[in-house]
C-alpha cells in the first residue's frame, strides 16, 4: 500500500497491530477453525456500511452462508470473558495502564418480542424514552493517547428472575442473579484493577454518581471520581447543614461562577461557567455547572480527591468533561462496527458479539492513537483577532476514518475482493488527507469564533 503519499497509517504498523490483536485473541479459541472464524467475525466487523449481523458479515468476508458465524456466536466452545480480557489487555499496552478514567455508561438495542435475553419495556437514554430494549452497561478506559471500551455486561431487570424458565429458555447460567447497574459498573471496575490498570479517576452519570456503593468502592481504591449526580442528591455542606444539591446552588455567590472549559469539541473548548461547594468531608466537593447561553440550565456532580492528589476545580472540571468520551465510543461502536446491530437472542451470544465488536474498536482506537503520537497536534488559534496560518494541520485519525483507511488497506493488499484499481485506492487515501486538512482548518475558524464568544 503507497500509504506514504497521503496518509498516517503505514502497512507495516497494521499488519503489526492487527497481529497482535489476534495472537491475543487466539487463546481464548483452542481451535484452529475457531480461531480462524473468530478473525473473519473481527475482519467483517471492521468492513464500512456493514451491519453487524451474521448474514451482513459473512457477505462482507467473502462467505456463501452465515452458518460459521453463527456456530461461533451460539454453540461453539470459547472463552468470551478470555477474550475480553484480552482485549482489555491490548488496549492497555497502547493506551497505557496509569493515570487514566473509568467511564461507566448504559447504552440501549431496541428489540421485538419478549424472547430476546434480557429485554423489557424500559428507559433507554439512546431513545430518550421508554421502549422494549435490551440495555447493557460498558466501561471506557480513556488516557491522554486514546479510549476505547474494556468491558460489558448485560441488565437483566428484576422481573425476568421470577421465571427461571424463561431465564434458561434464553441462555442464562443457573447461578445468573440480579445486579443493578451500578453493581456491574462496580464488577467491571474491580476487574480493571485485578488487570494491572492503576486509573486515577472515575466519572459517570447520575445512575452511577447516586451509587454509595461504587463511591465507597473507588475511594477505598485510590481512585478519585467525578460524577454526576441528580438535583435530589443530598449533602452536607462544610457548614453541617444538610441539603439537596438544588438549594446548594443558592449557597453561591455571583463572583464564584468560574469559566471553564471540560474539553474541546468539534467547535471549539466546551465553556461552562462552573462553581463548587465544600461538604463536611475535605476531600469531597459538589460541583455545579451552568449554561452560558441558558443559565437556567444547570447540572450537578460530586467529586471525591485522593488525600495524595492536589486538584485544581480546572483538573475536576477536565475530568467531568472525559465522560463524554464513552459517548464517542458508543456512536462510533454503533456507526463503525455494529455494536447494536446484532440479531442474537441468547445470553452467551450477545456476550460474544459484544466482546468481538470491542476487539474491533480496539484495533481502530489503537491505529488513531497510533497516529497521534506520531504527528503534531494540530495548529490551534490562542486569539480572537488572530490570522489563520497557511496550514493548520490535520485533524487526528478518528475511528471512523481508521475504518476507511483500513479498507483500502486490505483492498491494496489484494485481501478483498474489489474492482478498485491501485490508481482509485491512490485517490482515497489523498481525499482521506485533504479532508482531514479541511476538517482542521474548519475547526480552527471554529475555535477562534468560540474565543471571541467566550472572551
Amino acid at each position: 500500500m503507497e500509504a506514504a503519499c497521503a496518509v498516517i497509517v503505514d502497512p507495516e504498523p497494521v499488519d503489526a497491530v492487527f497481529a497482535e490483536l489476534t495472537a491475543g485473541l487466539a487463546p481464548s479459541c483452542q481451535r484452529r477453525d475457531l480461531r480462524a472464524n473468530a478473525l473473519l467475525y473481527v475482519r467483517g466487523l471492521l468492513m464500512p456500511g456493514v451491519a453487524g449481523n451474521c448474514w451482513s458479515l459473512a457477505e462482507a468476508v467473502g462467505l456463501d452462508r452465515p452458518y460459521r458465524l453463527q456456530h461461533l456466536l451460539e454453540r461453539a466452545s470459547w472463552d468470551e470473558d478470555a477474550a475480553r480480557d484480552a482485549v482489555r489487555s491490548f488496549l492497555v499496552r497502547h493506551l497505557g495502564a496509569d493515570g487514566g478514567v473509568l467511564i461507566f455508561d448504559e447504552t440501549g438495542q431496541a428489540k421485538k418480542g419478549t424472547a430476546t435475553a434480557a429485554v423489557g419495556r424500559q428507559y433507554s437514554g439512546t431513545m430518550g424514552r421508554v421502549e422494549n430494549v435490551i440495555v447493557a452497561v460498558y466501561t471506557t478506559y480513556a488516557t491522554e493517547k486514546g479510549h476505547a471500551l474494556i468491558d460489558r455486561d448485560l441488565y437483566v431487570q428484576d422481573d425476568w428472575f421470577e421465571d427461571p424458565q424463561r431465564m434458561a429458555k434464553a441462555g442464562f447460567p443457573p447461578g445468573h442473579a440480579f445486579a443493578t447497574k451500578p453493581d456491574l459498573a462496580i464488577a467491571q471496575a474491580k476487574r480493571a484493577l485485578a488487570a494491572g490498570i492503576r486509573p486515577a479517576w472515575a466519572a459517570g452519570d447520575e445512575v452511577y454518581g447516586r451509587s454509595g456503593a461504587l463511591r465507597e468502592m473507588c475511594e477505598a481504591r485510590g481512585i478519585g471520581y467525578v460524577f454526576a449526580v441528580p438535583v435530589d442528591f443530598h449533602l452536607t455542606t462544610s457548614g453541617r447543614v444538610r441539603m439537596r444539591a438544588d438549594q446548594a446552588l443558592g449557597l453561591v455567590q455571583p463572583a464564584g461562577w468560574n469559566r471553564r472549559s471540560c474539553g474541546a469539541g468539534a467547535k471549539g473548548p466546551r465553556y461552562y461557567d462552573w462553581a463548587w461547594i465544600a461538604t463536611d468531608h475535605p476531600r469531597r466537593q459538589l460541583l455545579i455547572r451552568r449554561s452560558i447561553s441558558d443559565p437556567s440550565e444547570i447540572a450537578y456532580f460530586y467529586a471525591y480527591a485522593p488525600e495524595d492528589r492536589i486538584c485544581s476545580l480546572t483538573d475536576l472540571v477536565k475530568v467531568a468533561g472525559t465522560r463524554w468520551k464513552v459517548e464517542d465510543d458508543f456512536q462510533d461502536g454503533k456507526s463503525t462496527i455494529g455494536l447494536d446491530q446484532t440479531q442474537v437472542r441468547r445470553y452467551r451470544a450477545w456476550r460474544r458479539h459484544a466482546t468481538l465488536a470491542m476487539a474491533a474498536l480496539a484495533f481502530l482506537a489503537v491505529l488513531a492513537a497510533l497516529e497521534k503520537a506520531a504527528h503534531p497536534a494540530p495548529v490551534l488559534p490562542h486569539d480572537p483577532d488572530q490570522a489563520p496560518p497557511a496550514d493548520c494541520g490535520t485533524i487526528a485519525l478518528t475511528v471512523p476514518e481508521a475504518q476507511r483507511l483500513f479498507h483500502l488497506y486490505l483492498i491494496s493488499k489484494r485481501e478483498l475482493p474489489h474492482p478498485t484499481t491501485p490508481a482509485l485506492v491512490k485517490h482515497g487515501l489523498r481525499w482521506s488527507d485533504w479532508r482531514r486538512h479541511h476538517q482542521a482548518r474548519a475547526r480552527w475558524h471554529h475555535y477562534r469564533t468560540r474565543l471571541a464568544l467566550t472572551a
